[in-house]
């Protein structure tokens, strides 16, 4: 399989690692100053790029027929039209806030466990993500979507970043050293808590999880997620 990597940063190189070793070659590493794309030579391409390059990166692979795994963050304004030019172009797509197989794992016990607890309303839920120094966003991806696995179960009207609100799901972010991503769910009464976790040792699942979404994906039209993926229903 011949990769096209939009972003070559620890993301990109972390890929194309995995990938060699898997047996495919890349055949492109684009970033801000690379020359315009060679479509033709890709099967796929992965986009760990900026949430300012995403979308023309997206459209320019959607144009030419070459389906595209996307877990850059910071972009989603934009996720509709993209979806919608996917679509025009019967293209394959797949977006995810976290690419990791633990962690897709995780978002569907955070859903199971957010159905269950609708029926105890005297536990109110928080979410807290602790990442690396340098992760400038915040919240991460990955606390968004485990927020909206709840907030679909729940009465709470959004979530809101380091507050506490009554009518909003917390999330709390922290940045300590070169954590490589830390999330936990907890839900809290006057009695007890219950808590869910998933801890990352390191970056590598996040790559593999996109590899393994692009071999997923050839061959394929349309629009998935990790959950088609991983065959969950």
């Amino acid at each position: 399989m011949n990769i096209a990597l939009f972003g070559y940063g620890k993301m990109g190189r972390m890929i194309e690692g995995i990938a060699q070793e898997r047996g495919h070659r890349i055949v492109a590493k684009i970033d801000m100053e690379s020359a315009a794309p060679d479509y033709g030579n890709m099967d796929v391409a992965i986009d760990f790029s900026t949430p300012e390059a995403a979308y023309a990166n997206l459209s320019g692979c959607f144009a030419h027929g070459v389906p595209v795994i996307c877990g850059t963050t910071g972009w989603l304004k934009d996720y509709d039209r993209a979806v919608s030019l996917c679509e025009q172009h019967k293209g394959a797509f797949i977006y995810a806030s976290n690419f990791s197989l633990g962690v897709n794992l995780f978002f569907e016990l955070n859903e199971h466990l957010a159905k269950m607890m609708a029926k105890a309303p005297e536990y109110t839920a928080a979410i807290e993500e602790i990442h690396h120094t340098q992760k400038l966003d915040a919240p991460s991806g990955t606390a968004i979507t485990l927020a909206e696995g709840i907030l679909a179960h729940s009465n709470k009207k959004g979530w809101v970043l380091d507050q506490d609100l009554q009518d909003r799901l917390t999330i709390s972010s922290k940045r300590i050293g070169d954590t490589p991503g830390t999330h936990t769910v907890t839900y809290k009464s006057a009695i007890d808590n219950i808590s869910i976790e998933h801890k990352a040792h390191n970056r590598t699942g996040f790559a593999l999880g996109a590899v393994i979404a692009a071999e997923w994906i050839l061959g394929k039209t349309g629009v998935f997620g990790m959950r088609d993926v991983l065959n969950l229903g």
